[in-house]
Parts: C-alpha cells; sequence; structure tokens
C-alpha cells in the first residue's frame, strides 16, 4: 500500500488469520518494521486488541 493504508481497509499484506505476508522481510514498510505494539493498543487478547484498533481507525479517518 504505497501511500499508506486507509483507516478501515485491512492491509492488502494480511493473510486470512491476520498475520503479515512480509513479516521479516526486506519488502516490510518501514512504517511496519518501527511499529512497536503496546498494552494501549493491544490490550489483554485479539479481541480487545480489534475492538481498539477499530476505535482509532474510526478517529483517523479523513
Amino acid at each position: 500500500m504505497p501511500h499508506g493504508k486507509p483507516a478501515g481497509i485491512p492491509c492488502v499484506q494480511l493473510d486470512d488469520a491476520y498475520r503479515c505476508r512480509l513479516f521479516g522481510r526486506p519488502e516490510r514498510p518501514a512504517f511496519c518494521s518501527r511499529l512497536r505494539p503496546q498494552h494501549e493498543m493491544c490490550g489483554e487478547h485479539r479481541e480487545e486488541a480489534m475492538e481498539i484498533l477499530s476505535v482509532l481507525e474510526m478517529r483517523t479517518r479523513p
């Protein structure tokens, strides 16, 4: 996604299990490589993380 990932749209590099297909590869975008998940972003489990990320994406929609 050369112009970034729009809010509300999954990254095109995620597989069906929501794992990054580029993880650990040199093609992985620098932004993704610099991302350091924090508790405030991820919560305690996947469902909580998805809720938090949904709110963050909603707040950043153009």
